[in-house]
């Protein structure tokens, strides 16, 4: 069982305790909405009840996802996170954050409308399951970080899930030919990051937008080099399990291709 099993440093403590994938087939992505609907319209009353039981929306068409789970026998899903691409039917068509912060972003930074489109794009709907983030004073947020969570229980308290869902978000990203990340993200968690050596740049004034958010850009090429020592564990952790499961999509694909039957 988890509970047994021995506890390392915080940031290598990841691979023993939770798995990272991307989303890559119907049951994956429909746990995604699931993760969503019971964080943002269950729990917090952000997005409506729905009788699905399923959070989702017009940007989901044209993005990638991935997913946290237990890395244990009882498998559950621990958080997610949202890649938003531009929409190839229409590169010009403004991605979520660029119509929240029309009127607030800095253009004298970065103009995301004169970046090369397909080269542009947004971490959202990060959400992290309540039983991971119950700590008073943070129910009302999608994910919760305090400096404290390095301590006590791994699951419980585990600053590392919404690090690894940007990380997962990352790789998704490079994976795509992505260079210019941008995302609204709160002052806390953008300070978390900045600590961890992560390059996170502020591009704009903070909105309001379900508490204080930040319009903020990362620069996919750049990430790796700035990070810390501390850090990159868990870096390489995520990485290393997301091609894994790329990989591994990949040959199960070719075999259904090559012998349908057998396989």
């Amino acid at each position: 069982m988890m509970k047994n099993k021995p506890i390392s440093e915080p940031s290598k403590r990841f691979g023993e305790f939770f798995r990272i994938s991307p989303a890559l087939d119907p049951q994956s992505r429909d746990e995604v909405h699931f993760v969503r609907h019971d964080v943002y319209a269950r729990e917090l009353g952000f997005e409506p009840v729905r009788a699905s039981q399923r959070e989702t929306d017009r940007y989901d068409r044209h993005s990638l996802h991935c997913i946290v789970r237990t890395n244990d026998d009882d498998v559950r899903p621990v958080g997610c996170a949202r890649l938003v691409l531009t929409d190839p039917e229409d590169r010009n068509r403004p991605l979520p954050f660029e119509v929240a912060c029309r009127a607030t972003l800095d253009r004298s930074i970065i103009d995301p409308a004169a970046l090369p489109r397909e080269k542009v794009a947004e971490v959202s709907r990060l959400a992290v399951m309540g039983e991971f983030r119950r700590r008073r004073g943070e129910l009302n947020r999608a994910v919760a970080l305090s400096d404290k969570d390095s301590a006590g229980h791994p699951v419980a308290r585990f600053p590392n899930i919404p690090v690894s869902l940007y990380f997962g978000a990352v790789a998704l990203a490079q994976r795509a030919g992505i260079e210019y990340l941008f995302t609204l993200t709160e002052p806390r968690l953008a300070q978390h990051f900045r600590r961890g050596g992560v390059k996170i740049e502020q591009i704009g004034a903070p909105i309001e937008h379900r508490g204080q958010r930040i319009p903020s850009l990362m620069r996919v090429s750049e990430l790796y080099g700035s990070l810390r020592a501390m850090v990159r564990p868990i870096w390489h952790e995520v990485h290393a399990q997301i091609e894994t499961s790329y990989l591994l999509h990949d040959a199960i694909a070719r075999a259904l291709a090559a012998d349908p039957v057998q396989v």
